[in-house]
């Protein structure tokens, strides 16, 4: 069974940084992309930062320079740096990772239950 679990996420003051963290285990062939999404009250679930199994990464304008995506491919783990953070960063971040359980099975999404990000003002 596959789990992917979130860590780094607590309080911090506008402006500071904040380092998350998302390792997946279990009997894993192969991730493809891994990317994390946040989801703020009474909003939708939107992604915010991208990175493919080469290294490729993408971003929510909104974040570009502020954030970077990072993976160690050896963990299975994934990461966000997130600086300069804003009172509206404040969301729960999942991690989202596509991946194969075996040579001959398709692609998936799995997702982790989240790590809340709070930015005061």
């Amino acid at each position: 069974q596959v789990q992917l679990v979130e860590s780094g996420g607590g309080l911090v003051q506008a402006g500071g940084s904040l380092r998350l963290s998302c390792a997946a285990s279990g009997r894993i062939f192969s991730i493809n992309a891994m990317a994390w999404y946040r989801q703020a009250p009474g909003e939708q679930r939107e992604v915010v930062a991208a990175i493919s199994s080469g290294g490729a990464t993408n971003y929510v304008d909104s974040v570009k320079g502020r954030f970077t995506i990072s993976r160690d491919n050896a963990l299975n783990t994934v990461f966000l740096q997130m600086n300069s953070l804003k009172p509206e960063n404040t969301a729960v971040y999942y991690c989202n990772a596509n991946l194969r359980l075996r040579g001959w099975s398709p692609d998936m999404d799995y997702w982790g239950k989240g790590t809340l990000v709070t930015v005061s003002s």
